[in-house]
């Protein structure tokens, strides 16, 4: 008995865990309308991805990485080194 009881509470477990869907923060990328108002949601800017390097030189703070949002605010970018609105 115990041990169909711990068969079913692990298979419960396991169902349960695959049928979440992965949340997603990029799903909702919100595209602003300047580099005052991306900043003051993320300090650092928007990275496209981890590889990409601030043509700059030094920045103050580190940039959020998401392709989503980057992509919804590329235009932010203006020295087109892959990170909108770095500081």
């Amino acid at each position: 008995m115990k041990r169909i009881a711990a068969l079913f509470v692990s298979s419960t477990l396991l169902l349960g865990l695959s049928a979440v869907s992965p949340s997603s923060t990029d799903a909702a990328a919100v595209s602003y309308k300047n580099c005052t108002e991306l900043n003051k949601a993320y300090q650092g800017g928007a990275a496209k991805d981890a590889k990409v390097k601030n043509k700059g030189g030094k920045t103050k703070y580190k940039p959020y990485i998401s392709a989503a949002l980057y992509n919804a605010n590329s235009t932010l970018d203006r020295d087109k080194d892959g990170i909108a609105c770095e500081r």
